[in-house]
């Protein structure tokens, strides 16, 4: 190998990060710790940038659909019609935001304060009778009645305790603990940065992502430069869909119990429905939350009712994983449904909730580039195996 320039630049990128890579293994935990502070730094931006790509959505829905401007038309639009699309469109899109929260604290609270009432009766009024059930049940061992009989649900009192803890040990804890100030305080200013940045974000979309096509265009050659617009075009397109898909199931989900709840008469069917619709936002496992706390709720009202929940839910849950699911969510994303188990699987192991919601559509990104690299290299072989006799193939 000729050592000219080219190849001596080489040679040092290849010596310079063997030295980096050897010095951050030797010192592993320095290094980590570093890298922690530098993800602490960058939270909030990072999750500016989340809440903007969420809230981009329904912002370009709006550009779209009232003022009729869209990525490939934005510059032939009017400047007045451009100047005013942007900041009508964000402010409908927070006003949006803020009535969903608005109306799902409206309709929760209230509901809240009656389940945990009539569950308190419920249960002051079940408790007797599964202490003479579990006496009669050990009838003859003196030991284990004379423990249950012992026994005593105050309701009221554990309530008491608890608001006592809430108002007053609570209280106390965040008035004279100043590591417990300083974390709601942090909490409160890095939210508040997130929510700041990422309206810089969407007011700037156009200029931040001319401006980074031009930085990878100055750093990458142009073939790179190609397939990293393509995979973050991919990405973008992939995310956005799924997003808006898994919202549209959550929602659909949620009324249909509420409806055949009402139907069939069950209780708290819009509590359900709420907690339902939210807890499906969660991919796949959501829903049997929502499932386990209606059912909960129910069974201190009506046992039977609570069973004949869980066989609904079963019924409903089926309609909604074979008809709904794959059209809104599935076809959105492009996965099947072997792999989205997988990546909510893995995602949820490394990431928690989070990891579910970011894994489905980063594995759907990852199937549709190894989809387009096979069916290449399949053309490229075929194409190979043709042109044999000519000894064209390498």
């Amino acid at each position: 190998m000729d050592l000219n320039r080219k190849n001596m630049r080489k040679i040092l990128v290849i010596i310079t990060f063997t030295v980096v890579l050897c010095a951050v293994l030797i010192n592993f935990k320095a290094a980590w710790e570093w890298l922690g502070f530098i993800w602490g730094v960058l939270t909030p931006f990072a999750a500016g940038g989340a809440i903007a790509f969420c809230l981009n959505i329904p912002m370009s829905f709006f550009e779209r659909k009232l003022f009729g401007v869209t990525q490939a038309n934005a510059g032939s639009r009017k400047k007045a019609v451009r100047a005013l699309a942007r900041p009508v469109s964000l402010i409908l899109t927070l006003l949006c935001v803020v009535l969903i929260i608005a109306v799902a604290v409206m309709v929760i609270a209230p509901q809240l304060r009656t389940t945990i009432i009539s569950v308190g009766d419920a249960m002051s009024a079940w408790f007797p009778r599964a202490q003479a059930w579990l006496e009669e049940m050990f009838a003859g061992r003196e030991a284990i009645v004379e423990y249950i009989d012992s026994l005593q649900l105050d309701w009221g009192k554990w309530l008491e305790s608890v608001k006592d803890f809430a108002l007053n040990g609570a209280g106390s804890v965040l008035s004279y603990t100043m590591s417990a100030t300083k974390v709601v305080v942090s909490s409160v200013v890095e939210a508040f940065i997130a929510i700041i940045f990422s309206f810089y974000i969407l007011m700037q979309k156009e200029n931040l992502s001319r401006q980074l096509t031009r930085l990878i265009q100055a750093i990458f050659k142009e073939k790179v430069v190609g397939k990293i617009l393509h995979v973050s075009s991919l990405s973008y397109l992939t995310f956005s869909r799924f997003i808006t898909g898994q919202c549209i199931e959550a929602l659909i989900l949620g009324f249909m119990f509420f409806i055949v709840m009402i139907i069939f008469r069950f209780p708290y069917a819009l509590l359900v429905g709420v907690v339902i619709s939210i807890t499906a936002l969660i991919p796949i496992v959501g829903a049997f939350i929502g499932c386990f706390i209606g059912a909960f709720l129910i069974l201190m009202v009506n046992p039977m009712q609570a069973l004949a929940f869980v066989i609904m839910f079963l019924v409903l849950q089926q309609i909604e994983g074979n008809l709904i699911y794959p059209h809104v969510v599935g076809s959105s994303v492009g996965l099947p449904s072997m792999w989205v188990l997988f990546a909510v699987t893995v995602g949820g192991s490394l990431m928690g909730i989070a990891g579910m919601l970011i894994f489905i559509p980063i594995m759907s990104v990852i199937y549709s580039l190894l989809r387009d690299w096979i069916s290449v290299r399949l053309k490229e072989k075929k194409k190979c195996k043709v042109n044999k006799e000519e000894h064209t193939c390498h």
